[in-house]
């Protein structure tokens, strides 16, 4: 009962489709304008339906310069256990891997391996194809909120989400299960936990030990999302920019960067690109636990009428919308590839 009031008292716990209720009105009326209710497709012309939906994180990672992201191998759900087997034998790659879907859903069968075992584990599981990534060196995270109007020479920052990952710091009489419950955010994750963690989750700690229970920066996975805007500057902007510009058809979307020190990250050193999101995109600094729902509402609109106007320019340069009967299909795709992620 604890956790439910939490929920509702908390509207960054509030579902999806009540979030973006009032949205639904204003992407109506801009479906009436452009007649078409896909319109969004072509505002990142070269990703897959413009990043919205059924959108391979493989052929994303294919438009970033190699340099800006992890080593990255695609794995085909259809792939056999010697195959498999073969592939992490000959694979360049060093334990412990990030297994995430190749079509993913915040942060769902996102899973930290450490060991052929537990790939091989998840292989069995998976019913989608998946991605191994090299684990990222750099401790911190942000989300990078970019927007570039096809015909402008430079691009801005629109927003940052810092995020602070769930972790706890041991008292030596408590486990590690009661001290999450201590912290409804953490609470929250007991029953995902308990499957990841097993016996390790009644381990008591030691007193001052501190350890980070998820190593992503999911929200639904506990992490607390921080506005953390207020660090965008000239300097900063710049980088960015010239990173997203090298991004072939990219004007809308937010970068996942893990990163050393923000003043690294300011200077283009020290950081690597988790994911590149498109039309789908959240600027996740909304959902700071200080900010009210209108002000939520307010950033949405703002954002949804630049993912507007810029697939109107792009749709006037010849990207084509997807037809009414073309969305449908890829909606339904989507619904029926998430089911499988659920059921992870």
């Amino acid at each position: 009962m604890k956790l439910f009031f939490y929920k509702l008292t908390h509207w960054e716990y509030w579902p999806f489709q009540v979030v973006y209720f009032p949205i639904s009105f204003l992407w109506i009326y801009f479906s009436l304008r452009e007649r078409s209710l896909f319109f969004f497709n072509a505002v990142n012309p070269t990703m897959k339906n413009g990043g919205f939906f059924m959108v391979s994180k493989a052929e994303i990672y294919a438009l970033i310069p190699k340099q800006y992201y992890p080593k990255t191998c695609f794995v085909s759900a259809a792939l056999s256990i010697e195959e498999l087997e073969a592939l992490l034998k000959n694979s360049p790659f060093n334990f412990p891997l990030i297994a995430k879907p190749d079509m993913g859903l915040r942060g769902a069968a996102v899973k930290k391996l450490e060991n052929s075992a537990a790939v091989i584990q998840y292989h069995k599981q998976a019913q989608f194809d998946y991605l191994l990534q090299a684990l990222i060196p750099y401790p911190n995270e942000v989300g990078i909120f970019y927007v570039r109007y096809p015909n402008e020479k430079k691009g801005r920052i629109t927003g940052i989400v810092a995020k602070e990952f769930l972790t706890i710091i041991g008292d030596g009489k408590n486990t590690r299960a009661q001290l999450l419950r201590k912290n409804p955010r953490a609470a929250m994750q007991l029953e995902v936990l308990q499957e990841e963690m097993g016996p390790r989750l009644h381990e008591v700690l030691p007193e001052g030990y501190s350890e980070r229970i998820v190593p992503f920066g999911n929200h639904c996975r506990g992490t607390k999302f921080i506005d953390a805007s207020s660090w965008i500057t000239p300097q900063l902007t710049k980088t960015i920019d010239e990173i997203c510009q090298q991004i072939d058809g990219f004007y809308y979307g937010r970068l996942d960067i893990m990163y050393s020190t923000i003043d690294a990250l300011t200077q283009g050193e020290n950081f690597a690109i988790v994911e590149l999101n498109g039309a789908m995109s959240e600027p996740a600094h909304i959902y700071d636990p200080a900010h009210s729902i209108g002000y939520a509402w307010c950033t949405l609109f703002k954002h949804f009428m630049d993912l507007f106007k810029i697939s109107k320019i792009n749709h006037r340069q010849g990207h084509r919308y997807l037809s009414f009967k073309e969305g449908i299909r890829q909606y339904q795709l989507h619904r029926k590839h998430n089911q499988k992620i659920f059921k992870f």
